[in-house]
């Protein structure tokens, strides 16, 4: 086990400047499970401090350098891979079948990405007597959110390392132990002293003063709207680059033509996934109103097909959601959902009739939902799916990019070239057609209240990166 104690600044585990601590919750049984220290702003001094001084002598390293690091921190994800899963299943409840195939794997397949990419990573260009080159930032503040944390912990620390960044990383308090883990993973692997620094705590306490700290040069945060527009605010102080991936309420369009049950179906446990805790979830079905009654028909039998229990339970597909006010949230929005006169096809407000324990959710469908309900609008963040009907597709696009989100957007056709012409009409930053493959070397990011930058592969490196133009550069 971790020591929860401590803190990683400069190469070392070091003791918070002042003792303090939070409990971690097992929302699986409401109880503490380990506790942790939670920094202030003196620990965030100390981190900023030895990142600074790391950053001349790392961002000179060589490419063959940062190669070497990232495949040696691959190997020390690997090593630890089960407890990493273990980790994430006890802090945030997925289950634990999920937490290995999904929640760690997508740690090792970011890992992955950014080493392919850095590998051909283009740094340099001449145009001319110019030549324009890419350039490591500085120091960079790293805030990771509970619900995929290592899914956001390696978007941000593998790409800043790629580009020979310095950083301070402070994962989520709600969901720490899987980022202590891999923390322990990057001190295996011999990095010079202060390029990595982690510090615990909580959003006033640690978060914002990473974001205004002045010796800080870009902040790349994954969270809330609501908590984005802070950070953002904050670091406008000092005038640092601010990257950000925030909410979503994600249209899933299912066009006349598409093969319905497959369709429903794939969209429902789309948005069951993780609990509904996915920022890309494709919470709002839009279908064609003349089939509206047979698609509530299959997503009800779809989503009775959850089995929602224990994380640690082999036939479990959906654990609970990660705390009590997030439980509290989503069954508010459900009783508002019945009260503003949507259709309830299954699941509603409470636990699961099997379950007096847990922050566990009932699967739920609303159908006949319109546009102006709260169910369609607001995200959620559990597992609730909410079915449009439309007209026409004109209509299905309007509704589509109706919302201050713009993270993802769905189509599903039989007709390749129509669902090409619908994705150039959607306000969103990825756009995925029929279900394919979940592809690490796409760009990752939102339009709108959805965020602004670019993760994964040589998006992500390229967010850790600033352009200088050596004007009369002689080239040899």
């Amino acid at each position: 086990m971790v020591d929860t104690s401590k803190f990683y600044i400069n190469g070392e585990w070091v003791d918070p400047v002042e003792r303090r601590s939070i409990d971690v919750i097992n929302p699986a049984t409401e109880q503490p499970y380990v506790t942790i220290a939670v920094g202030s702003a003196a620990d965030v001094d100390k981190a900023v401090a030895a990142a600074k001084r790391a950053f001349p002598a790392f961002s000179q390293t060589t490419r063959a350098q940062r190669l070497k690091w990232l495949r040696a921190l691959l190997d020390a994800y690997n090593d630890r891979y089960d407890e990493i899963a273990e980790a994430v299943s006890r802090e945030m409840g997925a289950p634990l079948s999920f937490s290995k195939n999904a929640q760690a794997w997508a740690g090792r397949a970011h890992l992955e990405a950014a080493i392919t990419a850095l590998e051909s990573f283009v740094f340099f260009e001449d145009r001319g007597n110019t030549r324009v080159v890419k350039e490591a930032i500085g120091v960079a503040g790293l805030i990771t959110p509970w619900n995929w944390p290592l899914n956001q912990i390696v978007t941000k620390v593998a790409p800043a390392l790629a580009a020979g960044c310095t950083m301070v990383l402070k994962p989520s308090e709600i969901a720490p132990i899987s980022g202590l883990v891999f923390a322990e993973a990057v001190h295996a692997i011999g990095l010079p002293k202060g390029v990595f620094n982690l510090v615990n705590g909580d959003g006033p306490s640690v978060g914002q003063v990473i974001a205004g700290h002045p010796d800080v040069d870009v902040v790349s945060f994954t969270g809330s709207t609501r908590a984005g527009i802070i950070v953002a605010k904050t670091a406008a102080d000092t005038v640092k680059r601010v990257s950000q991936e925030l909410g979503g309420k994600s249209p899933n369009i299912i066009l006349p033509d598409a093969d319905l049950q497959n369709a429903v179906s794939k969209g429902v446990n789309a948005v069951m996934g993780n609990s509904g805790q996915s920022c890309d979830a494709p919470t709002r079905m839009l279908v064609p109103a003349d089939r509206h009654e047979e698609a509530l028909r299959i997503a009800k039998e779809t989503a009775e097909k959850q089995t929602v229990g224990d994380p640690w339970a082999a036939d479990t597909t959906m654990g609970p959601v990660v705390s009590e006010i997030q439980f509290n949230k989503i069954q508010a929005l459900i009783q508002k959902g019945i009260d503003e006169g949507a259709t309830l096809v299954t699941g509603g407000v409470g636990r699961p009739a099997n379950l007096n324990r847990g922050y566990y959710v009932r699967p739920t469908v609303f159908g006949g939902v319109k546009q102006t309900m709260a169910i369609a609008r607001e995200e959620i963040f559990g597992p609730v799916l909410s079915i449009l009907p439309y007209d026409t597709i004109e209509e299905a696009v309007s509704i589509a990019n109706d919302t201050v989100y713009g993270l993802a957007a769905y189509v599903q056709t039989k007709d390749i070239e129509l669902a090409r012409s619908v994705a150039s009409q959607l306000r969103a930053g990825t756009v995925s057609l029929n279900y394919p493959s979940w592809n690490t070397f796409a760009p990752f990011g939102g339009f709108k209240q959805s965020g602004n930058g670019r993760e994964y592969a040589e998006f992500g490196i390229s967010e850790f990166l600033e352009t200088k133009g050596i004007v009369g550069y002689e080239v040899a």
